[in-house]
């Protein structure tokens, strides 16, 4: 059955235009010139979304706009509505957004977005979200949730675990896996919002496309818009050939803005025009391509606080968490540390050649009984240094002990391991791991610690398959 899409202006030439653009995407449309004859239309039909504008006469305030969203919500509180404003009430926009708007769109927009953010509004009503909560509801209204179930309608290789607090996380991302809308994923660092981002794109339409990943931490204010957007020959010393940036890579994709916390103001301002308008220029260039990229970021930092204190936009919050996912750390999943250990301690018996490890039950209740402040991350090397370390093959609470107190300042008294015990290339990841725990997810702070260039520091990384958090 086609779908109706209310459309609410004033202005006949927007409705028009509207009308038309939904016209070709297979929708039908009525429309609405004021909040009350939208208000009685609405009661009369069965409409599956409304497009409606800020303003209905010649005050540009953008109260009409929120009043007519309060009523809307309030009478059918699961009909998501996307608002259309101009660059000067974008704040306006936000409030819409806290006040139960499903999205937000600028003028002059193209009717191909438009279709786009409409459609993914649809696609998370359907899944459950209303457009009030920016999370979407992870309990199962009909039974209780499993991992057994789970995996049979999704794909989560790769992440382990059967508590129930990450099982309500999968469920969410099963559901809006298939939607185009933007993620953003919090949580702890070393708590797995990168494999998060990675089942999000695997049980998506978009899986089969480019999945590129961005490190927005490690990218200095000046590199900004040449790393995301690319350049062209010339544009500046040392431009000696054009270069694409990482949005052109998304195109047809997704993009994962990871550490999305870390970004400076003034890089704040490129992103959200382009997550906006999603369109940019290469520096250096007057051509304007269009992007098609969806995005999922992830942080580790509180956004909020930070728009408190004025050091985030709240406007680029809400570009980012249409959808916003919330990963426990490992304390508030002890139950998943015998899993995480078997895992991981198989892993490195077979990288290590140590295969037949096992590990002592009085060791396995000693680290489900640790904070692991650095989570799974934390975890894992633990495990790995003690593999490494330990001489016999049932591992004890005193191997972990001892593999913790070569990590410990206290226990730091410049002796080496004995010979033939561990190779160079061992000794180095060691090291690295090492600093990787000192300053997570800094990756200046890491190289400048081991003596290396960062170009340096990521050939090492790649090459014992390791990532800074």
């Amino acid at each position: 059955m086609t779908q109706t899409i209310l459309i609410i202006d004033d202005d006949r030439a927007v409705q028009r235009s509207i009308a038309m653009a939904l016209k070709q995407a297979g929708y039908h449309s009525e429309s609405a010139s004021s909040a009350e004859e939208a208000l009685s239309v609405l009661h009369t039909g069965d409409f599956a979304a409304a497009v409606q504008d800020m303003n209905f006469s010649r005050s540009t305030s953008g109260e009409e706009g929120l009043s007519l969203l309060e009523r809307i919500k309030s009478g059918f509180p699961t009909l998501p509505v996307l608002l259309i404003t101009a660059w000067g009430s974008v704040e306006l926009a936000v409030e819409g957004m806290k006040r139960g708007a499903a999205d937000f769109m600028l003028k002059p927009w193209a009717n191909e977005e438009l279709v786009r953010r409409l459609e993914t509004s649809l696609s998370l009503a359907s899944n459950g979200n209303n457009g009030k909560e920016n999370t979407l509801s992870t309990a199962s209204s009909n039974s209780v949730l499993t991992r057994a179930k789970l995996d049979a309608e999704y794909d989560f290789t790769g992440i382990i675990g059967e508590d129930p607090k990450l099982l309500a996380v999968l469920a969410v991302i099963g559901r809006i896996a298939q939607t185009d809308a933007p993620v953003l994923i919090t949580g702890e660092s070393g708590s797995g919002k990168e494999l998060i981002a990675d089942a999000i794109v695997r049980n998506s339409r978009r899986r089969d496309a480019s999945f590129v990943r961005v490190n927005m931490g490690g990218i200095t204010p000046t590199l900004f818009e040449s790393e995301l957007f690319g350049h062209v020959k010339g544009a500046f010393t040392g431009a000696v050939s054009d270069r694409k940036g990482r949005f052109d890579h998304a195109h047809g994709g997704t993009i994962f803005l990871d550490e999305i916390g870390d970004l400076d103001a003034s890089s704040q301002v490129k992103l959200l025009r382009v997550l906006q308008e999603r369109t940019f220029e290469a520096v250096g260039s007057s051509t304007t391509k269009t992007v098609d990229a969806r995005v999922i970021s992830a942080t580790n930092r509180n956004l909020s606080a930070m728009i408190e204190r004025g050091t985030f936009r709240e406007d680029l919050l809400y570009r980012l968490n249409l959808i916003a996912v919330h990963l426990p750390p490992l304390r508030e999943r002890t139950g998943d540390i015998r899993l995480l250990t078997e895992h991981f301690l198989a892993s490195a018996a077979r990288q290590y050649f140590r295969e037949g490890l096992k590990i002592q039950p009085d060791a396995l209740r000693w680290l489900e009984s640790r904070p692991f402040t650095g989570n799974i991350r934390e975890l894992k090397h633990c495990i790995e240094r003690t593999v490494l370390l330990a001489a016999g093959d049932r591992l004890t609470v005193q191997d972990f002990q001892t593999a913790l107190a070569v990590e410990s300042p206290e226990h730091r008294t410049g002796t080496l391991p004995a010979v033939g015990t561990m190779t160079l290339d061992d000794i180095e990841r060691a090291m690295i791991l090492k600093t990787i725990e000192q300053f997570p997810g800094n990756v200046s702070r890491i190289a400048e610690a081991l003596g290396l260039t960062r170009q340096a520091l990521y050939r090492r990384l790649e090459k014992f398959g390791l990532d800074v958090g």
